[in-house]
């Protein structure tokens, strides 16, 4: 795939031209991609000095044109200006341009004309923000650094305004305020994303609601905040019963299965009913209580079939209760630093596995992990879109009433419980009710 960037003055008139030729490209070319970036005149020198330093490239004119490295890392590979452009779309894709002076100049006055309104629309709506200042002494006190999360929790101000965060340290070092002022950015980074998760999925429920067929299943993937899309999803599309609309855990069901996998050294056919509680995307919890292990070489052997409960193979605790969690932590950020990309593979075969099931149940006695709408069970309240054991059968599921909750398991519930609500509640501050 071909990513390139396109970037220059917003009046330019080659920049018009580069973007024109880009344009038809796009168009006619699947895999032939351009992100295009229009600086205004008086922003464009300091612009250009900036991105030029930050790669290591001298150029000085308008536009600039360089190639994203798609899934190779490193700095872009820069082509030049408009004539490199035209040279390199002629020789690669046998394309040229017959833009008029007169064409290009129109484009080019369009183009001035719309970055200035945009200026324009983003000064009046930060004129119409009032942040809430708030100043903190002695910030890196630990008193601080556990307030300032506090501060942006819901129920502390009226309307829930944005804040201006000021932090001072007199005797503290530069780098550690720029740490704390980074961990201060990412917590507010993670709550931008919950809200624009829940306002994204309450526009699809409500599509859903109005557009799908009666009898419509929804599966729900991802890799970030699955457990709100469902439960917005939920309340957006009130038509839905709560057994239309699940959350997939196969994925991560699947992952604890082949590190289980690899310690007993079986096949991944060998080893079922691995069980995932929780935030399938956070605070999630694996469970083995049901979990057997076929064709196991073990000191005890039977008939086609038989099979023994993990934890009664798995010996070495240290390793359930240290390492086991770690590699599950670990795992995802593992293969996408080796294959530089999202493990659609696996999520792809989730989805699959829920179909399957859905549409023709499941073997007897297997349980797969489901993120669903609790009723109330297993002490997790009811409505809360919630990762449990289910049982599929008639195209339809049901959580099973024998597994059992001790109290280790219970304080993992109940973290799962509270993080779920915290997302909910934040979420509900961005979002309308439907009517």
């Amino acid at each position: 795939m071909a990513k390139f960037v396109l970037a220059g003055r917003a009046d330019c008139p080659h920049f018009a031209k580069a973007e024109l030729l880009a344009d038809t490209l796009h168009g006619n070319l699947p895999d032939f991609h351009v992100h295009k970036v229009r600086v205004h005149p008086r922003d464009w020198q300091q612009w250009l000095e900036v991105t030029c330093k930050e790669n290591s490239w001298k150029h000085d004119r308008s536009p600039i044109v360089w190639r994203e490295l798609i899934n190779r890392g490193g700095r872009g590979l820069l082509l030049g200006g408009f004539n490199e452009f035209l040279e390199h779309v002629q020789g690669y894709y046998g394309l040229t341009s017959d833009m008029t002076t007169e064409l290009m100049m129109k484009i080019s006055a369009e183009n001035l004309q719309t970055t200035e309104q945009c200026l324009e629309e983003e000064v009046h709506y930060g004129s119409l923000m009032q942040p809430l200042h708030i100043w903190i002494t002695s910030a890196l006190s630990l008193t601080c650094y556990n307030l300032i999360p506090l501060l942006f929790g819901p129920g502390v101000f009226r309307d829930d305004p944005a804040i201006s965060l000021h932090l001072l340290e007199v005797d503290g070092s530069q780098e550690a305020l720029d740490g704390l002022r980074m961990e201060v950015e990412d917590m507010a980074l993670a709550q931008l994303k919950v809200r624009k998760t829940a306002e994204r999925f309450q526009k699809y429920g409500q599509l859903i609601g109005a557009m799908a067929h009666k009898e419509v299943r929804v599966i729900v993937a991802g890799n970030s905040f699955v457990n709100l899309k469902c439960a917005t999803l939920l309340e957006s599309a009130p038509s839905l019963s709560h057994k239309q609309c699940v959350v997939m855990a196969t994925q991560l069901e699947k992952v604890a299965t082949f590190q289980i996998v690899q310690k007993l050294n079986v096949t991944a056919a060998d080893v079922t009913n691995v069980i995932v509680w929780g935030n399938i995307t956070g605070n999630f919890h694996i469970d083995l209580q049901r979990a057997k292990v076929f064709r196991y070489q073990g000191a005890i052997w039977g008939p086609p079939g038989f099979s023994r409960p993990v934890v009664d193979v798995l010996y070495d605790r240290k390793w359930l209760e240290v390492d086991f969690p770690a590699l599950l932590g670990s795992h995802r950020e593992t293969l996408v630093s080796k294959t530089r990309r999202e493990p659609a593979l696996s999520a792809a075969n989730g989805i699959i596995a829920v179909l399957r099931a859905w549409n023709y149940g499941s073997s007897p006695g297997e349980v797969l992990s489901l993120g669903v709408p609790s009723t109330g069970q297993f002490g997790i309240p009811a409505g809360q879109v919630f990762s449990v054991p289910v049982l599929f059968q008639s195209g339809t599921w049901e959580v099973p009433t024998d597994i059992v909750i001790d109290e280790e398991l219970r304080g993992k519930l109940e973290a799962a419980v509270e993080q779920l609500r915290e997302e909910k509640e934040t979420a509900s501050r961005y979002i309308k009710s439907p009517k």
